[in-house]
């Protein structure tokens, strides 16, 4: 089975390229071409530093587990959670079809899950048409693809009955194409927030044993508050479930897209490959592809200290990117995904460097300061500002994540822990 899908960019829908994907029997693999129009355009880029601005096929060998594309496609992709909206909505459609007599409806393929996507809420400014139509995926013919706010009490209850494993056709139906892959398995949904700009609303899991949507928000005020350019999130109740709404910064106020891809991405690095990533590797991306690029290496290596002392474990390729500046540059995006993990070991999903293996410490942040060509003074400046903000956690989760203390004291080991010391020994004037 063959197929070929147009390939745009942005709301101008400019054709890009073309994405084709063969399938024989349990063996997939996709090929791209850029058009000529996009290569010759005085304002093109290549999408991914693995597709070179060249005419012909350019293959992509995937690994047994990883994506069937390239990763500026991978990086549009569903994430676990919208997977299994997939995945169930799929396996009652083939219930359905045995009932009434027809014929079984083959597993989805990984084109399937690439064009399960809503057009709308795609991530980033890839779009893809097919049988010329864009990749909309409504429940009924001329319904809004992505729910506003009000619509939240609805949204949570469908994502509950999938938790449960009690979902109905009409709550698939309901959660169909609306997933992001910003994010992992945790239950979530696009959504427009109360100004109508798209975001991601995300929601309590039945499984939790803590306050996991207000934590993102206190950690994401946290981050604003030492500095960090942040993705700017609002928690809502919506009949007392707490629901982390999380502005999409791959959008214009005005809504127009803008190209986003991954640090896996940039890196050419598939997040199943097994390799190991570290950050001094995202600081050669940026000396390579930065419009500015010791700005944005600088304001790495605060990340990575607010990562160590809040705790934030889970900084696998896919929770950084960049978003596109101009020509073949790139900036680092607005950090995102950052949650405490009071209950993990304290190892760092991206590396800091090989030499410092995964250890989450201040200690090996420091190591790195000279590659990551920072002051001296400066980086104690930076540190103390990271350390002052963090150790406000308390003050920030009952003011703007309006946490309960009984919710604060499930987060203590993600903030008060040695690694808070060491920094402020490392800054102290003595």
């Amino acid at each position: 089975m063959k197929r070929s899908i147009e390939i745009h960019m942005g709301e101008a829908a400019q054709r890009v390229g073309t994405l084709h994907h063969n399938q024989d029997g349990h063996r997939e693999n996709a090929i791209f071409e850029y058009v000529p129009e996009w290569i010759s355009d005085i304002d093109s880029f290549a999408i991914d530093p693995a597709l070179k601005l060249v005419l012909g096929p350019q293959y992509h060998k995937a690994s047994k587990e990883g994506s069937k594309f390239h990763g500026s496609l991978r990086d549009t992709e569903p994430d676990g959670w919208g997977r299994q909206i997939i995945l169930r909505d799929h396996t009652k459609r083939r219930e359905r079809q045995r009932v009434r007599g027809g014929a079984d409806l083959p597993p989805p393929n990984a084109l399937d899950f690439l064009l399960a996507v809503d057009d709308y809420s795609r991530m980033g400014a890839l779009r893809l048409r097919s049988e010329g139509e864009w990749q909309r995926v409504a429940p009924e013919l001329g319904q809004r693809t992505t729910p506003p706010v009000i619509e939240l009490p609805y949204l949570i209850a469908a994502s509950r009955a999938v938790e449960h494993q009690t979902e109905t056709e009409a709550d698939l139906a309901y959660l169909r194409g609306r997933g992001t892959s910003l994010g992992g398995l945790r239950p979530k949904c696009t959504i427009l927030d109360h100004q109508g700009r798209l975001a991601i609303g995300k929601f309590p899991s039945v499984k939790d044993s803590r306050a996991v949507t207000k934590g993102e928000i206190l950690a994401l005020r946290l981050a604003t508050t030492a500095g960090i350019k942040a993705a700017h999130g609002d928690l809502i109740d919506s009949q007392n479930v707490p629901v982390a709404v999380i502005l999409r910064f791959d959008r214009t106020n005005s809504g127009e897209r803008i190209p986003y891809m991954s640090a896996a991405t940039m890196l050419e690095a598939d997040s199943d490959d097994g390799d190991i990533h570290t950050y001094t590797d995202i600081v050669d991306a940026l000396r390579r592809h930065g419009s500015a690029a010791q700005e944005d290496i600088e304001e790495l290596w605060r990340r990575i200290a607010f990562s160590i002392l809040i705790t934030n474990v889970d900084d696998h390729l896919q929770n950084h990117g960049f978003l596109h500046s101009s020509g073949e540059l790139w900036r680092l995006a607005p950090a995102f995904d950052l949650n405490p993990f009071p209950l993990r070991y304290r190892e760092l999903k991206t590396w800091i460097s090989e030499d410092t293996g995964a250890d989450a410490t201040i200690a090996a942040l420091w190591s790195v300061r000279a590659y990551f060509n920072i002051p001296l003074a400066r980086a104690k400046g930076i540190l103390g500002e990271v350390e002052s903000a963090v150790s406000r956690w308390r003050e920030l989760g009952r003011k703007e994540a309006h946490m309960t203390d009984q919710e604060l004291e499930h987060f203590v080991a993600a903030f008060e822990h040695s690694e808070r010391d060491e920094a402020r020994d490392l800054v102290s004037p003595t």
